[in-house]
């Protein structure tokens, strides 16, 4: 593998699976890696842990970039997983404040009080869930994620199941692609024509999200994309009560899930499948593309 960050500074904050993997990766290529709440990575010289030069937060190396888990934080700032039991870490000025002003800061995705800590101390924030790369590529263990929960959940096969898809973006296109690829007959909703029309050029009946009340009666499975709220508890009523809802849109997910429960349907929020259903390969995802976002940023410095 190319040594492409040879040189480069990089501190790791926390993570699950996917950091870990993600870590050896970018050593692999060269950079110099530093970690807070990692354990020793054997035959890495490369890879540092910082406790080991002093109390966290108090002793951070110099650095050129920080990157932040794809889990990212709570509401708090306090990062949400960390490989190692009893390391807290939190994103907030007492930690930022460490470094530079202009510092990239890469992060999943960034909660209001980790946005407004890194705006005061002059940092430069990026969050790669919003990267078309890692997100097209993350869809793939999204989908297998999501479809294993179904086959684990539903009583029958997913070949043949009326599956209904809500929202084409980049996981509902790579979802329709592969419950056709098991042989389920599948409906996808959106509101973009274009998407629509995507739909229907991969051999899926496609309705506007308008026209929901419509196919809900018949459905078998539903899985959900659209960070809204969008399967109500009125439409919810239309729906089998045997019938299976995944949402894997960001919290709080698309779905009254109360409404669920009341009505007895079965509905699970399933964010972050990649973390969960294939956490290596969606580390080798952060490893072959954050390069790139790295390189790009700090050859503007």
């Amino acid at each position: 593998m190319q040594a492409t960050l040879a040189g480069i500074r990089i501190l790791v904050l926390g993570g699950d699976r996917r950091e870990v993997e993600m870590v050896r990766c970018l050593a692999k290529q060269g950079g110099e890696i530093y970690t807070v709440g990692h354990g020793p990575y054997p035959g890495y010289a490369n890879i540092r842990q910082v406790e080991s030069m002093g109390p966290f937060p108090e002793t951070v190396p110099e650095v050129d970039v920080v990157i932040a888990p794809m889990s990212y934080t709570d509401s708090t700032g306090k990062v949400r997983a960390v490989p190692e039991d009893g390391v807290t870490i939190r994103l907030d000025d007492v930690l930022l404040e460490k470094f530079p002003p202009g510092t990239p800061l890469f992060i999943g995705k960034a909660v209001p009080v980790v946005r407004e800590a890194a705006l005061r101390r002059g940092m430069r924030l990026f969050e790669t869930a919003e990267d078309d790369e890692i997100a097209i590529l993350n869809s793939i263990p999204t989908a297998e994620g999501a479809i294993q929960i179904a086959m684990e959940e539903l009583s029958i096969t997913v070949h043949g199941s009326r599956s209904l898809v809500l929202g084409l973006g980049r996981c509902g296109l790579t979802l329709v692609r592969t419950l056709q690829g098991l042989g389920a007959k599948v409906t996808a909703a959106a509101r973009n024509e274009a998407q629509l029309a995507r739909a229907v050029e991969m051999g899926a009946e496609a309705i506007h999200l308008e026209d929901l009340g419509e196919v809900l009666p018949d459905v078998d499975v539903v899985f959900n994309t659209i960070p809204a709220l969008v399967l109500t508890r009125e439409l919810l009523q239309k729906m089998p009560q045997e019938a299976l809802i995944i949402d894997i849109a960001s919290s709080p997910g698309g779905v009254d899930f109360q409404g669920a429960a009341d009505l007895g349907i079965k509905a699970i929020l399933a964010a972050g499948l990649p973390g969960k259903a294939a956490p290596v390969t969606a580390g080798r995802i952060l490893g072959r593309c954050l390069p790139r976002l790295i390189l790009s940023v700090l050859s503007k410095d």
